[in-house]
């Protein structure tokens, strides 16, 4: 009998995954079956997006939104190279301003128009 596909707030499901995160083999990560609300986007999304969202590195909160789930730090340092890692989780974030600021500017530059 197939088992219904666990969403976010299936507490059967996080206390299976909690309890295996005792055991001394690493689960591997979700498969896209498996989608959680991303708090960046504001919807459903699966790992393999969170995995390479960051221009093909993870996204910086990857560490945060999936620890509940399985062992992501353990998974993400095995295939990360040590520059990759430090790329994608000790570089600091910029302030969501700066970025909108730059998207804007870049939006002014490419289209040509724009107040100064």
């Amino acid at each position: 009998m197939e088992r219904p596909v666990p969403l976010f707030g299936d507490l059967s499901f996080r206390r299976t995954v909690h309890q295996g995160l005792s055991m001394k083999k690493a689960a591997p990560p979700p498969n896209d079956v498996f989608q959680i609300r991303c708090p960046k986007l504001g919807h459903q999304i699966h790992f393999s997006y969170c995995r390479t969202e960051n221009d093909g590195l993870p996204c910086s909160r990857t560490l945060h939104c999936w620890y509940g789930y399985f062992q992501v730090e353990e998974y993400l340092r095995r295939e990360l190279a040590p520059e990759q890692w430090s790329e994608a989780f000790e570089k600091p974030v910029k302030p969501k301003i700066v970025s909108l600021v730059e998207l804007i500017e870049q939006a002014r530059k490419r289209g040509g128009t724009g107040e100064s």
